[in-house]
């Protein structure tokens, strides 16, 4: 019987525990003052190591503090593109604010940043006056904004696009703001709110109207607006087919991409840019009411003729 217990690996004939069964014990236990003790049915449970922080398992409770790994992004690389066509009168102030916006860009997170400014056939100084800024300067001999637009683009290798008009005047933030929006992966591009200030009141009520259907409508200007060089050479650019209204085109194209590709756009409503009201306070109030109105440019914006007064004249 001794024998024959230890070839099974115990001896019930040497209990432990005041009379109580070893753990594991098959074989029937001795009675004590509480009766006779059923036999165990389950296997015993065998001994589990602690897990190993080199096999990629969670650490134990109390086991200490988790180090956390930051990722550093580098800071990416913004061109400012700006169409330009006679425009030499409000070119200087867009240029200084950009390069305002540009030095705080460096010192909120060391991105550099270019402009390149893209003369449309301009008949003044607008490309000498641009060349004195600092700015580079490519020419565009096809008289369109679209194409303006492109072709600036074709001379960057910038990760983020900005496109700001020519008569537009940037917030010393905003570059900042943009470069904060881009940082993020899913963000493909997006645009500025725009501020007008025209004299006349009945334009100011007006324009109320038209930022009230923009918001309806998910439409967003060109005075600035930005995206990744990726997703511009994704979406074809801006179309070239059209004289007016291609800014809106541009900015649906890029929210249908990011609907599509499970991404986002990014709206920047503060702070905006102030852009100039100067065709606002020259042209009269039928031409206003005409060339901004939503059907029209709907109908229209393909045909050149019906716009040759906007690629004229700098006051468009």
């Amino acid at each position: 019987m001794r024998g024959a217990a230890r070839r099974h690996g115990r001896d019930i004939h040497r209990p432990r525990h005041h009379g109580l069964p070893r753990r594991g014990d098959a074989g029937p236990a001795p009675e004590h003052r509480h009766g006779a003790r059923h036999p165990r049915t389950h296997p015993r449970r065998p001994h589990r190591r602690p897990p190993s922080a080199a096999a990629g398992t969670a650490p134990r409770r109390g086991a200490g503090p988790v180090r956390l790994v930051s990722v550093i992004l580098a800071p990416l690389k913004l061109t400012i593109i700006i169409p330009a066509f006679n425009e030499e009168a409000y070119l200087p102030s867009t240029l200084d604010s950009i390069q305002t916006a540009a030095a705080h860009l460096r010192s909120d997170s060391d991105a550099e940043s270019d402009i390149i400014v893209v003369d449309n056939n301009s008949e003044d100084d607008t490309a000498t006056v641009a060349r004195s800024k600092g700015a580079t300067v490519i020419h565009e001999p096809v008289q369109s904004i679209a194409r303006a637009r492109n072709a600036g683009v074709a001379h960057t290798d910038a990760d983020v696009l900005v496109f700001v008009d020519a008569d537009v005047i940037l917030p010393p933030t905003l570059l900042a703001e943009i470069h904060t929006a881009m940082s993020d992966p899913a963000c493909v591009g997006g645009a500025v709110d725009v501020e007008y200030r025209p004299k006349r009141r009945f334009i100011r009520f007006y324009l109320r109207a038209w930022r009230l259907l923009a918001r309806l409508t998910g439409m967003a200007q060109g005075a600035t607006q930005f995206c990744r060089k990726t997703v511009f050479d994704e979406i074809g650019g801006y179309d070239e087919r059209t004289w007016i209204g291609e800014d809106a085109d541009f900015f649906w194209a890029l929210k249908k991409l990011a609907s599509r590709t499970g991404r986002s756009t990014r709206f920047i409503e503060s702070p905006p840019v102030q852009a100039s009201s100067r065709r606002f306070d020259k042209w009269p109030l039928w031409k206003i009411l005409l060339w901004t109105n939503p059907l029209f440019i709907a109908l229209f914006r393909r045909r050149k003729a019906f716009w040759s007064g906007w690629y004229s004249r700098a006051v468009r």
